[in-house]
This record gives structure tokens, C-alpha cells and sequence, in this order.
């Protein structure tokens, strides 16, 4: 498959930006820049945008689960919420831009599948929506986030369960000791670690998972575990 142009993703999400340097530093994969070269003005890839993005996300999904769903509680919409930003619904969104064909990165991370990536594609997805906040506000980016969202929201009309409330539960309904968790390791940078967890349950194998926060690898890994028990 042939990349994808700037233009043509602009077209895609039927959003011009008015500043293209905002779109050229949210396709930016810290694998691409040569920092001792100085061939890029984006010292930090397209990680900035990342982190702003993540926030205006989760601001428009919060708003649109208060309006799809009046009548469910604080909890029932934190679940809802969560299974809505979390690292393969943004991959899943990422590919059906095709950002992956449309992003900067190193020769060695695209030869290694680096632009297939679920934890690079939601990190420069995250990096578009912060772009197109930065370029025009909060109007055009939450139109764009309706419009690749809403089905997601919509098909679900029970909220999600939670995959380490059912673990335990799993776990308790035979008698069995509490999973326990415990931390391998984090990489990245400071403000966007990536955490590592093991999750055991007694006379069971282990799991384990990887996000950008010890919930998600949690998560991730009580899934993984659950996905090998008996029913």
C-alpha cells in the first residue's frame, strides 16, 4: 500500500488545517528525528500533541456519554468511558485512517512493523486530535471525534465489564485467593511511560500486559489471563 498524503488525510477527515506544521508534527514518530542533525523541529515528535490530544478526547467522549446515556450513574459511564479511549479503540480509528501508511517514523521501526503498531498508531491518533485542536479549537475536533466515535458508543448498550472486577470474581467463585499484580517494568519517557504488569491467580499460569497507565496494563493483562481460564 502506497502512503497516504497529508492532503489526502485532510480530505479524509474533511478538515483543512491552517497550519500545516501542526499536521507534520502530529504524523511525527520520535524515530524519525535525528536530534544530533537537527533535521527536525520537533524535538519531541509528535509526543505534545499526544498528551494534549489524550485530554480532548476524553473531554468530547465524556460529553457525549452524558448525552447517549441520561439515566446511568457515575460508575456505569466511567466503564463506558474507559473501554472508549483505551489504546485499541485508538488503533482501531488510527487504521481506519490509515495513519499508519501517513506517519514519519525510522526506516528500522517501519521494517520491524513499527507503523502497525497499536501503541503508535493510538499515540498519533491522539497527536491528530491535539493538532487539529491547536489549529481550530474545539468545534472541528469534536466533530471529527462524534464522527468516528458515536458507533462505537452507540453499539454498546450495556456498559462493558470490567475485565479485573470479573477476574476476581472468576477467582472468589472458586474459592480461590484475590489475582494478585505486580509490576515488570515501565520504558518511555516520563510523561508517557509504558507500564508492564503480571497478573497470577493461584495454580494458573500467569499474564501479562502493557499500557501507559498500571490500570491499563492491569487490564490488559486480567483479559489476557481470563481469555485462558475455564469458563
Amino acid at each position: 500500500m502506497s502512503p497516504i498524503t497529508s492532503q489526502a488525510l485532510s480530505g479524509r477527515l474533511d478538515y483543512q488545517f491552517r497550519d500545516g506544521r501542526l499536521l507534520d508534527e502530529a504524523l511525527t514518530h520520535r524515530s524519525a528525528i535525528d536530534r544530533r542533525a537537527g533535521k527536525s523541529n520537533f524535538a519531541y515528535g509528535n509526543e505534545r500533541l499526544e498528551f494534549l490530544g489524550d485530554r480532548v478526547l476524553a473531554l468530547v467522549v465524556a460529553e457525549m456519554l452524558q448525552e447517549v446515556f441520561p439515566n446511568e450513574d457515575e460508575g456505569a459511564l466511567a466503564k463506558r468511558h474507559a473501554a472508549l479511549v483505551r489504546e485499541e479503540m485508538l488503533a482501531e480509528i488510527a487504521a481506519e485512517l490509515e495513519l499508519g501508511e501517513a506517519l514519519k517514523i525510522s526506516d528500522s521501526e517501519r521494517a520491524s512493523g513499527g507503523a502497525a503498531k497499536p501503541s503508535i498508531l493510538a499515540d498519533a491518533c491522539e497527536a491528530l486530535l491535539g493538532a487539529i485542536y491547536r489549529d481550530g479549537g474545539l468545534d472541528p475536533v469534536a466533530v471529527i471525534i462524534r464522527r468516528y466515535w458515536m458507533k462505537h458508543l452507540e453499539a454498546e448498550r450495556r456498559p462493558p465489564a470490567d475485565a479485573k472486577t470479573m477476574l476476581q470474581e472468576w477467582a472468589q467463585s472458586r474459592g480461590l485467593p484475590l489475582p494478585y499484580y505486580r509490576e515488570l517494568g515501565r520504558d518511555g519517557p516520563d510523561h508517557a511511560p509504558l507500564f508492564a504488569i503480571e497478573v497470577s491467580v493461584k495454580d494458573r499460569a500467569p499474564a501479562s500486559g502493557e499500557g501507559r497507565t498500571k490500570r491499563e496494563a492491569e487490564r490488559v493483562a486480567a483479559e489476557k489471563l481470563l481469555a485462558e481460564l475455564d469458563p
